[in-house]
């Protein structure tokens, strides 16, 4: 009886969701895959007496929500297990950022058990090249693999009005492209929660501007991708549901997809710079403009110059060469050769640099052959039509 009474109420809420236009709420996971899934976490936070959760990310992983939410659930259902967290997400930063972060970050602070990536909003917003999403991703992965072979990656890919406007038209979004690719070649777990919000969306259970409201979602949103994130985690954690086989305790790292993958990023010194007396090393850099900045990227030591003609160089070894910089309203331009090459010109100020010292990295190389190598850079008299200054204001140097 009690049977039938369910099912006669079932079938008239599917009626009444019928009548309203909206279909069946579509399931999370349609838009998870598990891979190799998850093992080695999983026998860490139930074995072992302290396990560490790492998140990798920009704003989205930045800001309180999601995150919060999936530590909870962790520590919910690993009561007996001591958990540290590492909170590595900085808005406006992607995967080429997270590239040559990663050591500084998350891998210094000892044994990761598992790590949470996410960049595809970023990559996307930023305009990163495809090519450089795929080595930047792909050597996030080989970098913690070689530094500690039995973490576990997770990587998301979250939504925005763009990767929306891209499924409506048929399309992949770059990005996400990118992240289930290198997701599939690693046998990686992967959320493509981009495709699962607007599907939502045209199934009718919300809509963006009343209820996800923004690509830093509102806390509607943020349940949306907690949800999906603990169920991909219940899948992997549940003995009685998981059917993925054992991770080996020895896994063997696979051949790069791509020989050019940053998978030795790291930041390289300041004070390896060899540079002319217009430049000012700041043992804790703080802006005299008023301008915002971000977590991270004040308070640091930071190399800067204001005036044209200002020359550094700096000695490197690897096959790619960078900056990371802070560019504010008076960001200038700057002229960079590597080894005596071609005389290159590189402007510093973005769309955001008006109103925020902007944490934003530029790769002067990365198709250099593996060895030694010098860059010499200087402080162009040109500058961006926008921009108040020639300001050059650099955080690290990158190197792979």
């Amino acid at each position: 009886m009690t049977r039938k009474v369910l099912f006669f109420f079932s079938a008239v809420l599917g009626f009444i969701n019928f009548a309203n236009g909206q279909l069946p709420v579509l399931d999370d996971l349609n838009y998870l895959s598990s891979r190799d899934g998850l093992e080695n976490a999983f026998q860490v936070f139930k074995g072992q007496k302290s396990a560490t959760v790492a998140f990798l990310g920009g704003s989205i992983t930045y800001a309180p929500g999601w995150r919060d939410s999936v530590s909870v659930s962790l520590q919910r259902r690993f009561p007996n297990t001591s958990f540290h967290f590492i909170t590595a997400g900085i808005p406006s930063l992607g995967s080429l950022p997270h590239a040559f972060r990663l050591k500084q970050d998350v891998l210094d602070s000892g044994k990761v058990d598992l790590l949470f990536l996410e960049a595809a909003v970023n990559d996307e917003v930023n305009g990163t090249d495809s090519l450089v999403q795929l080595r930047a991703l792909e050597g996030i992965i080989r970098n913690a693999r070689l530094h500690q072979p039995k973490i576990d990656i997770v990587l998301m890919s979250f939504a925005d009005p763009d990767k929306t406007k891209a499924y409506n038209e048929g399309r992949t979004p770059v990005s996400v492209a990118n992240h289930e690719l290198l997701a599939a070649y690693y046998g990686l777990p992967s959320i493509n929660l981009a495709k699962a919000v607007r599907d939502r969306m045209q199934n009718k259970e919300f809509s963006w501007e009343e209820d996800f409201k923004d690509l830093h979602p509102s806390p509607f949103g943020q349940g949306i991708y907690a949800r999906a994130i603990r169920k991909l985690l219940s899948l992997n954690f549940d003995p009685q549901k998981t059917t993925i086989p054992l991770a080996s305790s020895h896994r063997k790292l696979s051949l790069p997809m791509n020989n050019g993958s940053f998978e030795k990023g790291h930041y390289v010194e300041l004070t390896d710079a060899t540079r002319s007396e217009a430049w000012i090393l700041h043992k804790n850099w703080l802006p005299e403009d008023g301008l915002n900045t971000r977590k991270g990227f004040v308070n640091i030591p930071m190399l800067t110059a204001q005036k044209p003609g200002a020359i550094l160089s700096l000695n490197f070894k690897g096959n790619a060469v960078g900056m990371a910089i802070v560019s504010g309203a008076d960001a200038g331009k700057v002229i960079y050769t590597i080894d005596n090459g071609p005389e290159r010109e590189l402007d510093l100020y973005t769309k955001w640099s008006k109103s925020l010292h902007l944490p934003w990295y530029v790769l002067f190389d990365s198709n250099l052959k593996n060895g030694n190598h010098t860059l010499r850079l200087r402080i162009s008299e040109n500058k961006n039509g926008k921009s108040t200054g020639n300001a050059c204001r650099i955080a690290h140097f990158l190197v792979n």
